[in-house]
């Protein structure tokens, strides 16, 4: 049965359409948002997967081209794999779902969004989140929702609810937050160095839209759900952890994982399970669970000892953070490297300078971001692990800690005028024990310093984490979590900032969400953290940028020219500019409001393509100098390219300061010469002159005409230099040639 629901939600109108698409779905929610509309669905297969000790949860968010009236790049002209922003958004949509779903759960779901149609008003990815939540509410999967979504920006002071893409242009802030009835469950954050107390303020002006949405969902569950499924439940039964605890007493397990070693740990733990699964290899029944058993039990041990006992696997107190190190300069003959080391966690960054014309070209729905300039990159390779496995490229979790260094570093860049690169930096994980994510902004911050970029501050990050009890009020926040306080907790709540203030913030956890005095002490911790990462371990190994890039580093020069002159520059079919390129070497990128980005390794290089670009853009003026080659030669003159597409002449009477017979005797085809401009015609032509002695003469004796003399006879014409026949008819005879030669 068709049904239509409607609700205003800041300032528009949020429609969900159940029944009218998508029928064999468990569930499916037709989403209109003002003009986008997203068909979100939810399924699940009827029986467990075999073999797994895991949810087998799967959100896709697919981005049809059509929906922004597009047809897709490439030569199938089909959408292909999902663009990075698409995998940013089908996280953020698992994060708060995934703790919804039954823990010993193991039927496969799928939470499908398609983008059908965008209105920039609107945001679809937040209209896919609504969605998500809605048809897994209304359909039989069991999930204890609901739960709900909404944006927060910052502009003036003043917090946006769901800005629009103009309002996230200028926003300070963006902001995401997803609840349930009582309590946060997720949070994303991008900011501007955003205070504290202004970031609480907004989480929680989030969380209140987010109970208006819930009753929204209330009252489409009430009318259209459907009841819950039953599943057969892969608990592992209690009768297997009594037995489990006969063989190693939990006095054992503590000793196995409180260890500040992970390889000793998990060396531990291996003869554990060995033994158990020789112990059971008869009980064909509970061998298979002896895995998801060990995992437990250890689960359970470490949550004991650190809520109960304050006691954490490595020794530290609860707010102590591991050792740290940082270092510089590492890789030689890159632009700028730096190396943050935390515990066991351990980060190399590598920091690449290069012309902005090598940006990263987006294809996707949001219209006004087609080019990103800033990159990070992280890598997790299988040995940071002590792991083997082939490489397959950047998977989710990559792309994912990747992005989130990225928003965190991305206030503090410099503009494009101010430093016009773009800039690559690639966090290589050299070992890995929890928080690689966080070291990555710290590794980061000390290669783009030592590469010579002038960031505005330093930004660090760091991670606590949470467990808790049996009540709201019994839990403990653990500063700098490591791997198995965070396998093993509730919480891994991430935050990078600068000394101002929150320049990103992701908060994943594994309960129904966390209360706000929780929230607050996690802010508080991780704000202490930072400033002592960068305070007492960062700024030592170095303050502040260099003021010098590394000389294996592009060198970019900018000017700025009258955007009427860029084809000019450009010249027919791009001749000129390619020109100017294979003359010098270097690169050179010209954007639409005239500024010109001259890139190369060779100063001397770049300082001559600048020379003729502002030859080209710049009109000759009387007395301005150039140095030019011999293009051509005439009987009465010399023409000289003073750049491309601009020649001016050099008459007889001009190459030098005697009377020249024969052009060529003065200069050839090819000569590279020093001019000085006399005059531009009415007609634009240019001439010119090469005597020494007008390169440092008053202008207006060089444009002033010639005194003629007629005085005949006796002693009267004894001054004279020359008779009438060798001075006024050679200068009409020079004129008349001069013209028919440019008419030639």
């Amino acid at each position: 049965m068709f049904k239509s629901f409607s609700m205003e939600l800041a300032g528009r109108t949020l429609t969900v359409e159940v029944g009218r698409v998508a029928k064999q779905a468990n569930g499916a929610a037709f989403m209109h948002y003002g003009d986008t509309i997203v068909l979100s669905t939810a399924t699940a297969s009827t029986k467990p997967r075999d073999g797994i000790d895991f949810f087998p949860l799967s959100v896709e968010f697919e981005e049809k081209m059509y929906a922004v009236g597009k047809i897709p790049g490439g030569f199938n002209r089909r959408e292909g794999k999902a663009s990075e922003n698409a995998v940013l958004t089908a996280r953020v949509i698992d994060r708060p779902m995934r703790p919804l779903f039954p823990k010993d759960y193991r039927n496969d779901v799928t939470l499908d969004n398609v983008v059908m149609s965008v209105d920039p008003e609107c945001s679809p990815e937040l209209t896919a989140m609504l969605g998500s939540a809605i048809a897994t509410c209304i359909s039989d999967i069991p999930f204890d929702g609901p739960c709900a979504t909404t944006q927060v920006g910052l502009i003036d002071g003043e917090l946006i609810i769901n800005p629009t893409a103009a309002q996230r242009q200028v926003s300070e802030l963006a902001l995401t937050v997803a609840s349930t009835r009582e309590k946060v469950i997720m949070i994303e954050a991008g900011a501007k160095e955003v205070p504290e107390d202004k970031m609480l303020e907004a989480i929680f002006k989030a969380h209140e839209v987010n109970q208006e949405i819930i009753k929204f969902i209330d009252r489409i569950v009430a009318e259209c759900g459907k009841e819950k499924h039953t599943y057969e439940s892969c608990a592992v039964p209690e009768e297997l952890f009594a037995a489990i605890r006969e063989i190693v007493p939990p006095a054992e397990m503590e000793e196995a994982v409180f260890t500040d070693d992970k390889q000793t740990r998990e060396d531990n733990i291996r003869a554990i399970t060995e033994r158990l699964e020789e112990h059971f290899a008869e009980n064909e029944e509970w061998l298979p669970l002896i895995g998801d058993a060990v995992y437990q039990y250890q689960k359970k041990t470490v949550r004991k000892m650190i809520l109960k006992d304050h006691k954490r696997p490595d020794g530290r107190r609860i707010d102590e953070i591991r050792p740290l190190a940082a270092e510089i300069d590492l890789l030689p003959r890159v632009h700028g490297s730096g190396m943050f080391t935390r515990g066991q966690t351990q980060i190399l960054n590598a920091c690449t300078l290069a012309p902005l014309s090598e940006a990263q070209r987006l294809d996707g729905l949001d219209e006004n971001e087609t080019t990103k300039r800033y990159m990070h990159h992280y890598n997790f390779p299988s040995f940071s692990v002590g792991e083997t496995k082939p490489s397959r490229g950047p998977g989710r979790r990559e792309i994912g800690h990747g992005a989130l260094a990225e928003r965190a570093l991305l206030p503090v860049l410099p503009s494009e005028e101010e430093f016009p690169y773009a800039i690559r930096t690639v966090s290589e994980t050299m070992e890995s024990n929890g928080s690689t994510s966080q070291a990555s902004i710290c590794a980061s911050t000390l290669s783009l310093m030592a590469a010579g970029v002038p960031i505005k501050s330093m930004v660090a990050g760091i991670s606590c984490g949470l467990v808790t009890g049996e009540t709201d009020d019994d839990y403990l926040v653990l500063t700098d979590i490591q791997g198995l306080e965070d396998f093993f907790g509730d919480m891994d709540f991430k935050v990078g900032g600068t000394h101002k203030g929150i320049t990103a913030i992701q908060m994943d956890i594994k309960i129904h969400g966390l209360t706000r005095p929780i929230i607050e002490e996690a802010i508080r911790r991780c704000r202490e953290a930072r400033l002592y990462i960068m305070d007492q371990i960062m700024a030592p190994v170095i303050s502040e940028p260099r003021k010098q890039l590394s000389k294996y580093a592009p060198k970019i020069s900018q000017i700025m020219i009258d955007p009427m002159k860029i084809g000019d520059v450009v010249g027919k079919q791009g001749k000129v500019i390619n020109g100017i390129i294979a003359d010098t070497g270097v690169k050179i990128d010209i954007t639409d409001d005239g500024a010109v980005n001259v890139c190369g390794t060779d100063q001397e290089m770049i300082d001559k393509a600048i020379s003729i670009v502002k030859n080209i853009v710049t009109d000759a003026q009387p007395g301005m100098i150039y140095t030019g080659k011999v293009v051509r030669i005439m009987e009465f003159g010399a023409f000289v390219e003073l750049a491309p597409n601009k020649d001016g002449m050099v008459h007889i009477s001009k190459l030098c300061e005697k009377r020249v017979g024969k052009v060529e005797d003065v200069v050839k085809i090819g000569d590279v010469v020093t001019v000085r401009v006399v005059e531009v015609d009415h007609m634009g032509r240019i001439n010119l002159t090469m005597r020494p002695e007008d390169m440092t003469a008053d202008l207006e004796k060089l444009t002033r005409p010639e005194p003629r003399n007629d005085r005949r006879g006796g002693g009267r014409d004894g001054g004279r230099d020359r008779d009438r026949r060798g001075g006024d008819r050679d200068r009409r005879d020079d004129r008349r040639e001069r013209r028919e030669g440019r008419e030639e």
